[in-house]
């Protein structure tokens, strides 16, 4: 189909570079994230009885796209919760920001582990394509988790440049939609942003490549909403990314 947007759909052979996001761009995994999330803040919210309770609308609010403990506070600060940020090396059962972030992530690696991960078929489709006109590529996500991801999905070797939340982490970037892990993937890269596309499908995400002024920033609504997209300041916004492949 058609994306949302202006314009025909971009060759994106002609750019310098792409940068991606993962979870739900090259990978499913936002299910599995959403899915980690919903149980843990299901059964917090149960236990210390805050209201109203959890639902998804949540996850794309306060979560997606975010670094995990950015994330934790986000969301517990829109039901007027604050608890001790903590230390990330504290124990999952920890009432902290880093605790319930911990938790959840214990879910989340234990249903990759249980369950793996396949790329979507259209994502591979386009990488394909990317890698046979030598066009370089780079992943950019908020997940701790993305080597582990793409190594699972068989993706590793398709990118010259990961910048993740352990390197957002390490060098004390902000979390999206702040641009500056977009903008340290193309300086790694060695590209300019200007000549560059940036491929997400949360909205802090797409927020955060056109705030890097990005040349061509490609919203994938895989249920965040095309206006949703638009609106956060994506040029078009497609279905799957199988629209984009030759």
């Amino acid at each position: 189909m058609a994306g949302h947007g202006t314009g025909a759909l971009p060759d994106l052979t002609k750019y310098d570079a792409v940068l991606f996001d993962l979870d739900g761009v090259l990978t499913p995994t936002a299910e599995v994230h959403m899915h980690a999330w919903r149980a843990t803040f299901t059964a917090l919210f149960a236990e210390w009885g805050i209201a109203p309770e959890y639902t998804d609308a949540d996850y794309f609010a306060s979560l997606d796209g975010k670094k995990r403990y950015d994330g934790v506070a986000t969301l517990l600060r829109q039901r007027d919760v604050e608890v001790p940020w903590g230390s990330p090396d504290d124990a999952p059962e920890a009432p902290t920001v880093c605790g319930i972030g911990n938790r959840k992530n214990l879910l989340f690696a234990r249903i990759l582990r249980e369950e793996g991960v396949e790329p979507y078929p259209g994502s591979l489709r386009l990488l394909d394509a990317l890698r046979e006109a030598g066009v370089p590529l780079a992943v950019v996500s908020s997940s701790k988790n993305a080597v582990e991801v793409l190594t699972a999905a068989k993706l590793l070797d398709r990118f010259t440049v990961i910048v993740d939340g352990v390197v957002a982490e390490r060098e004390h970037l902000p979390s999206k939609p702040a641009p500056d892990v977009f903008l340290v993937a193309a300086e790694r890269l060695g590209v300019t942003p200007a000549r560059s596309a940036a491929i997400e499908d949360a909205i802090s995400g797409v927020a955060s490549a056109a705030a890097g002024a990005f040349g061509l920033v490609i919203g994938v609504d895989r249920g965040t909403g095309a206006d949703a997209l638009l609106e956060a300041g994506a040029h078009l916004v497609i279905d799957d990314l199988g629209e984009l492949a030759p």
